[in-house]
């Protein structure tokens, strides 16, 4: 069944996700275009990109070519790009629509589809769902490529000229210029590109990278940045040789980053960090919004900084939306995905790496300094999550037994906006059925590693009584 969950459609490549099944969306969001501009007299215009998985160039192309069919416009990337690209070409060429073709963080054998609002934006449900009352209604229609591109129905094109000139002009030159420092750039053999040494080309910070060729597969790994899946990035900042690793996910809109030290930094710290840049060095208004599984410590900074705390369900899509609104300077979700007033309303890494650049500019400090400042000034919280594979079976979280206390701590209340969410006075732990996988995340977080390491393997106990 073609379904779009927490962030757009994903399914097994030759199984669920075929060409077949890429023409029945590409269609339904045709006619979902055509019956929001039913006079046809304006020009419907949709960018079109992907990532570096197996097929993403054919089956972007046969999106392109549907649409093409449909007497629409498509806007197709030349080469695989990250996530972030096609939002901002659909919002700088004030496209009806962006679609990109990728699975993220998704095992390689799964591929998908995203879709991105006019102001760059990801698609919530009212979009997504209006294209699923499509589905199927109408036969798909489909010109041959070379024919799409000779009518120019098609036009292919290299999206990264004006991204770049953004990106350049977005972060603080000056403060950049002031760092002479090495860093080391996890691709993940993923899309995020080389746009990082092309910012800050003639800069004396210097950007290397690492798996950036080709390759389908991932090196046989998830093209998600976690402990496990970085040896050869965390090893590399061991030996001293430079002063902060980057990781980027497979669509390059999540990011992770390593100290010198080689401790792996998730989102749970970036986020605090770079929201006191945010509002303190960049003097930017507003406040900041976390997904439900955000660290406590974002909680802290918010009331520290005296802004608004939003939280969220999971999905950068109600994010998105806080942005839109102007209600946010910065948000982001724990798997990696930040985004930032005054940019597109949707998740970058390489802007996240440049933000953590630029603080490290304007602050003049390491990025290993940054990192135990706010730990000291907030404690250090010990956040992970692991998952169950439920294979095809829905399990009914709610029929989970909620316990009193966790290991000594009452249980202060049981939050179900996204999932189930049992909160201690020092302590959380989580259950969510995934959007996008068939499994059960179970996220925990405390204030030492061996109690959180506890609050998982109770976790796993409950989810399991329930298969």
């Amino acid at each position: 069944m073609i379904h779009f969950g927490t962030d757009g459609w994903r399914a097994l490549i030759a199984d669920e996700f075929t060409f077949a099944n890429v023409k029945i969306v590409a269609q339904a969001i045709s006619d979902y275009l055509r019956s929001l501009y039913a006079s046809g007299r304006e020009e419907i215009t949709v960018a079109v990109g992907y990532d570096a998985r197996f097929l993403s160039r054919e089956f972007a192309r046969t999106t392109a070519c549907v649409l093409a069919a449909n007497g629409m416009r498509a806007i197709l990337s030349s080469g695989y790009i990250p996530s972030p690209l096609v939002s901002f070409v659909t919002r700088e060429r004030k496209c009806r629509l962006g679609i990109m073709i990728t699975a993220s963080h998704n095992p390689y054998q799964f591929n998908g589809l995203k879709i991105k609002t006019p102001d760059g934006g990801a698609a919530d449900t009212a979009i997504t769902g209006a294209v699923e009352q499509w589905f199927s209604k109408t036969e798909p229609k489909e010109l041959l490529f070379e024919d799409a591109v000779n009518k120019k129905l098609v036009g292919v094109e290299d999206f990264s000229a004006g991204y770049l000139a953004f990106l350049r002009q977005f972060v603080d030159s000056a403060a950049l210029k002031t760092l002479k420092v090495r860093v080391l750039v996890d691709l993940m053999y993923g899309s995020g590109g080389e746009y990082l040494a092309r910012v800050l080309a003639g800069t004396a910070v210097n950007i290397e990278y690492m798996h950036g060729e080709f390759n389908p597969s991932f090196g046989g790994r998830n093209p998600e940045p976690l402990p496990e899946t970085l040896p050869e990035l965390i090893q590399a900042m061991k030996r001293g040789t430079y002063e902060l690793g980057v990781a980027l996910d497979g669509d390059g809109d999540r990011v992770a980053l390593v100290t010198p030290q080689g401790e792996f930094i998730s989102a749970q710290v970036i986020l605090p960090l770079l929201s006191q840049h945010m509002i303190q060095n960049r003097r930017e208004t507003g406040g900041i919004a976390k997904t439900v599984v955000g660290s406590n410590v974002i909680d802290r900074v918010a009331h520290s900084l005296k802004v608004e705390l939003f939280e969220t369900a999971v999905g950068f899509k109600y994010i998105s939306n806080l942005f839109k609104q102007g209600a946010i300077a910065i948000g982001g979700e724990e798997a990696g995905g930040l985004g930032y007033k005054g940019f597109i309303p949707e998740r970058d890494g390489n802007m996240s790496a440049l933000l953590v650049l630029e603080m490290m500019g304007m602050t003049g400090k390491s990025f290993s300094s940054l990192v135990q400042s706010l730990w000291g000034t907030y404690g250090k919280w010990y956040y992970d999550k692991i998952k169950i594979s439920v294979k095809h079976k829905r399990l009914n979280l709610a029929a989970l037994t909620i316990p009193d206390t966790l290991f000594g701590e009452a249980v202060l209340s049981v939050n179900r906006v996204d999932g189930i969410k049992v909160i201690t006075p020092e302590s959380w732990l989580m259950f969510r059925q995934s959007g996008t996988e068939p499994i059960v995340r179970i996220y925990a977080e405390s204030m030492s590693s061996e109690k959180t390491a506890q609050l998982l393997a109770l976790g796993k106990e409950m989810v399991e009584a329930l298969l």
